[in-house]
């Protein structure tokens, strides 16, 4: 049978493949456009699924907030290039929009999710996959994701606060990468194992027992300064802290960050 032009024009548009795949693939479904369409995906589909062990370094993460919740997902695919195209942007907003309506907690694939990330394999070529993914409930967010799409942070708080402020906060998560929000939430057996370690190390320096007992202090203080977030110097102003930033009533409850493949 003859098949129109703009009906291999159409189903290139549909499925980002070439002329004479869609042309092909009309033929061999008497023109019909939607039988047509989804032998394209059934054949691509089976083919992309023998590729699932190509490595997927890069890809993109995306953060949503709604009434009461809010998500983060990451995406991976095989090169920076899809994971910039608009079609993978695309592809995001389902995956995060289809987060955001599920239950907290780790997010997980639906059917959408997969078939939005399939449309990306079918007409790419490249492996894609759902990496990761959590939503949020409760309280006030703030977000941050960096220009590149392959660092993010999504932060919960409970109380008033700027938005400015939370995304600020954001940031400083996204390069700080803190071990908790506060001291209090670093394990005892964390704690006992630094100052076990100093004192083994001022001893060995020829320190006497008190002098020992006393470095230890230190160093469990400089490593809560530095690795608790509201005890971390704020990125943006290395005068102050955290905590001294932000709003009085306004506690953080949780953090998620993610980097790319991390």
């Amino acid at each position: 049978m003859t098949i129109a032009a703009k009906d291999v024009m159409n189903l290139r548009q549909k499925t980002g493949l070439g002329m004479m795949d869609c042309k092909q693939a009309l033929a061999a479904n008497d023109g019909d456009m939607t039988a047509a369409e989804e032998w394209i995906r059934a054949k691509r589909k089976g083919k992309m699924d023998t590729r699932t062990e190509r490595t997927t370094g890069e890809g993109r993460v995306a953060i949503t907030i709604g009434d009461g919740g809010a998500a983060i997902v990451e995406v991976l695919t095989e090169t920076d290039f899809t994971a910039r195209n608009e079609e993978f942007t695309a592809m995001m907003d389902i995956v995060i929009t289809e987060a955001l309506a599920g239950a907290a907690g780790p997010v997980t694939c639906t059917d959408d999710m997969t078939a939005a990330i399939d449309n990306i394999r079918i007409k790419t070529g490249e492996n894609a996959n759902f990496a990761r993914g959590e939503k949020l409930e409760g309280g006030t967010f703030g977000e941050y994701v960096h220009h590149d799409g392959k660092r993010a942070c999504l932060l919960q708080i409970e109380g008033e606060c700027d938005e400015a402020t939370l995304k600020g906060i954001c940031q400083h998560i996204t390069f700080y990468d803190p071990a908790a929000i506060t001291p209090d939430d670093i394990s005892p057996e964390k704690l006992a194992e630094i100052r076990a370690k100093a004192i083994e190390e001022a001893k060995e320096s020829g320190k006497p027992e008190e002098i020992a007992q006393k470095m230890s202090e230190g160093k469990v203080r400089k490593f809560l300064e530095e690795n608790t977030l509201i005890k971390q110097k704020y990125v943006l102003d290395e005068t102050t802290t955290i905590e001294k930033i932000l709003p009085e009533g306004c506690t953080i409850k949780k953090f998620v960050r993610y980097t790319l493949g991390g």
